[in-house]
């Protein structure tokens, strides 16, 4: 009698973990083909330039999909691959001042420029904080500056602390009368740190709108930081940062495309730190039902 009942103890025991093992299985699995099914629709949406999703190891090349493979090399160390991302499950980790490079001789469809061309670009990261850049073709010191489009996160000077910030430069160097580029939209949102989030900006060749989480908030006008007793701007400029009026292009500057730092002064800057799991590059203006579609699952 006592090991019948044992018995039945242990085999019950045994088939609840087996359960649980087979339910963690086919959720793991339905977790898998979800993210592979967002990563499908991603790569749908026409006018895709590059989409990498980060699935690479530390060491290894990240290429994408979409026009072309566009490889990406670490730059100044190897980047550590974790096992958490929305689109492949898997994310590059930037910390300790890495970044990832391709020179612009090798940016072919990457290169987007014209006085009425267009851009997107939207990345999915978990920030762990300060000013980072995420990614675009932007150089702030060579030749007094190569600068064309670049996603940021959190460009304080001129109104833009803990927000996504969409820049785009026409001439590459900064804006007259001010030492630096001004001419970036921000959003009115901030961004969380520690937790999965979608940034991205749009570009239409009038005005650059930035969204978090598929959201785009509209900004009053204000007094921009930093502005103040600049020949013109005596008090100030005052001017709306969601959207930015910006109707004069982007100039072909040069500059290579990098991920998680921009060429400054002193050297490579602006580190992003924490993870991407995703960035993709459009050669157009998505709509907002585009991007809020895109930027949930």
């Amino acid at each position: 009698m006592i090991l019948v009942e044992l018995t039945m103890k242990v085999t019950g025991t045994t088939l609840f973990i087996l359960f649980l093992l087979s339910a963690t299985q086919l959720l793991g699995q339905d977790i898998a083909t979800q993210k592979k099914k967002y990563t499908k629709t991603i790569r749908s949406v026409t006018g895709l330039v590059a989409l990498w999703d980060f699935k690479e190891k530390g060491g290894q090349i990240r290429k994408a999909y979409g026009l072309g493979r566009f490889p990406l090399k670490e730059a100044s160390g190897k980047i550590e691959r974790i096992n958490d991302g929305p689109l492949s499950g898997y994310s590059a980790l930037f910390k300790d001042q890495v970044y990832l490079r391709l020179p612009n001789d090798k940016t072919g469809a990457l290169n987007i420029h014209g006085e009425k061309s267009e851009v997107t670009v939207m990345a999915w990261i978990k920030w762990t904080g300060g000013t980072g850049f995420i990614g675009g073709m932007w150089n702030e010191y060579q030749d007094g500056g190569k600068r064309q489009y670049g996603l940021f996160v959190s460009l304080p000077y001129y109104n833009g602390a803990d927000q996504v910030c969409g820049h785009i430069s026409q001439t590459g160097k900064p804006t007259p009368p001010f030492p630096y580029s001004i001419d970036y939209a921000a959003s009115k949102q901030m961004v969380q740190k520690d937790e999965w989030q979608c940034l991205a900006f749009t570009y239409d060749g009038d005005s650059i709108k930035s969204y978090l989480n598929g959201k785009f908030e509209r900004r009053g006008r204000e007094l921009i930081r930093n502005t103040k007793g600049f020949e013109g701007y005596p008090d100030g400029l005052i001017e709306s940062k969601n959207p930015y009026v910006f109707p004069f292009g982007m100039g072909n500057n040069g500059s290579d495309f990098t991920v998680g730092a921009v060429l400054l002064k002193a050297g490579m800057g602006n580190f992003f730190r924490g993870q991407i799991g995703g960035l993709a590059i459009f050669n157009r203006a998505l709509s907002s039902d585009e991007i809020k579609n895109m930027s949930s699952r």
